[in-house]
């Protein structure tokens, strides 16, 4: 129990680092350029406390779970050998946990032209698919790069037949598909198939699961686009609850909580079922380390719908609110610089993040940093927001942005070592989770409603691009060690980058001195 104290007070003060700088943002501007109401600062504020509670909960809860479950499966389905098997269990994998993830119901909940049940299996099945292509991937050590290169070109060339409205969309599923409950789960099987492998590319190929994963969403809901007609409907945004005291505050809170349990533990259900499966058919684990997963998963249970509460009823209206305030300003320009001030600071308190910034560091031993990873995820988050604030008050399409955005992913996928491809493109899903979900597309919206804007084409989208950025500014940090940091190759060598890479990403005159 000691550890477990321990661990949470850890846990506590990472989640506190993450959510402080938010408070502290969103608390100057409510005193300065954009006032709000006070019934809806006391529900952020207690939104932000049960945003940290439930950040320090999932944390812990998927260190002590959903990482060794992922392991776990990734290894028991190499070690089979037989290759139907794995591609049914990745398959079947992919469709239970899409199903699972909370992001992926909320933008169900949003696009009015399709049916919730349509969109959410026909996104789980794209996910299905290309767990198995990335499984295929990895167990063939096809490239990375060129997989990126042909299914993200076949994205391009298919948007320009689907109907705009549903462009923004359509981008946006990727993002939330990779969300808290993908993440750790899909992360870890990776590290776990790796582990099978003796190759020196084994640690490169444990990174790029999440990535191509990302590609099924946006390609099924594309498709769809081709079928329904999304102009036939409007978005209509919720309205903002309009507080009068304390004791409604408390029952909007009350009435969130049996809600996002009841969702969680349909969320949770799925996964427990599919690992229960796999432990009867492959057994091997200790009883110690299942009641350890138990645990594990009552944390992340408690954490995540805790967390959830406090994002939808607490974060959402203060969010929004803020937009619309904001854009209806004379000086309507400030959202920019405010925008990317927000996204700077909020990426850091996406659950998954501190799941990916952490695994890469160990994977890596250390070449990677976890604090040179959140720094990159912040820029580019913050470059994201910038770049979404410009379209919602121009209502430039989003073709303009993710085009030449990819474009330049790809071409930096060519020039620098693998595994910072790899990392980058899972970057990108993981920095979209439902912060941005709850906090940073209402506030777009907002704006979109001050500026008279059509929210479908121009507040949607906020998703896609913050999916976007992480990729490029990833790639640029694997560029700068590859340019500039000696220190990194001894590290990069021992996690599997091998002789090979390791010349390639110092000089000559380095390599010698090592």
């Amino acid at each position: 129990m000691r550890l477990y104290r321990t661990k949470l007070q850890e846990k506590l003060n990472e989640a506190l680092k993450a959510v402080l700088p938010i408070i502290g943002i969103v608390l100057v501007l409510c005193f300065t350029v954009a006032p709000i109401s006070p019934s809806i600062l006391m529900a952020f504020l207690l939104g932000a406390v049960l945003l940290v509670v439930g950040m320090m909960f999932f944390t812990l809860g998927v260190e002590l779970s959903m990482t060794p479950m992922g392991e776990r499966v990734g290894t028991c389905m190499t070690q089979s050998k037989k290759l139907s098997v794995m591609v049914l269990l990745s398959f079947l994998l992919g469709i239970v946990i899409t199903v699972s993830e909370p992001d992926l119901q909320v933008l169900a909940e949003q696009v009015p032209s399709i049916p919730n049940f349509v969109l959410i299996f026909s996104v789980a099945f794209g996910v299905g698919i290309f767990l198995v292509i990335a499984l295929l991937r990895m167990l063939f050590s096809v490239p990375l790069s060129f997989m990126l290169l042909f299914f993200y070109g076949a994205v391009m060339v298919l948007a320009f037949f689907v109907p705009r409205d549903f462009l923004a969309v359509a981008f946006d599923a990727g993002g939330v598909t990779t969300g808290p409950m993908t993440v750790p789960f899909i992360m870890a099987m990776g590290v776990g198939i790796a582990a099978i492998r003796s190759d020196r590319h084994a640690a490169d190929d444990s990174f790029g699961l999440v990535s191509l994963c990302s590609i099924g969403p946006i390609l099924s809901v594309l498709m769809l686009g081709l079928i329904y007609h999304p102009e036939s409907a409007e978005y209509i945004p919720e309205q903002i609850p309009d507080i009068k005291s304390s004791v409604e505050l408390w029952g909007m809170f009350a009435e969130g909580f049996p809600k996002y349990m009841w969702e969680m533990a349909m969320s949770l259900l799925p996964v427990l079922v599919f690992f229960g499966v796999f432990q009867i058919i492959f057994k091997g684990m200790q009883k110690r380390t299942l009641i350890k997963i138990g645990i594990g998963l009552v944390y992340t249970y408690v954490g995540l719908f805790l967390f959830l509460t406090g994002v939808n009823v607490g974060f959402m209206p203060a969010g929004n609110y803020l937009g619309q305030v904001i854009a209806s300003n004379p000086y309507r320009w400030i959202i920019v610089p405010i925008g990317m001030l927000i996204g700077y600071f909020i990426v850091l308190a996406e659950p998954a993040v501190y799941v990916l910034t952490k695994q890469v560091e160990d994977i890596t031993s250390g070449a990677v940093p976890a604090k040179a990873m959140s720094l990159s995820l912040s820029i580019g988050v913050a470059v994201s927001l910038g770049l979404a604030m410009i379209r919602v008050l121009t209502g430039i399409s989003i073709l303009w942005f993710v085009i030449p955005g990819y474009c330049i992913a790809l071409i930096l996928s060519l020039a620098v070592p693998k595994i910072f491809t790899a990392i980058a493109f899972d970057s990108g899903g993981v920095a979209s989770g439902p912060m941005t979900a709850a906090f940073l597309l209402p506030f777009a919206m907002g704006a979109c409603v001050s500026v008279d804007g059509n929210i479908v084409t121009d507040a949607f989208g906020v998703v896609a691009m913050v999916a976007m950025t992480p990729l490029i500014t990833i790639q640029v940090l694997g560029l700068a060690y590859k340019l500039h940091s000696g220190k990194a190759a001894p590290a990069l060598y021992t996690a599997g980058m091998g002789a090979q890479e390791a010349f390639e990403l110092l000089g000559d005159d380095e390599i010698i001195e090592l």
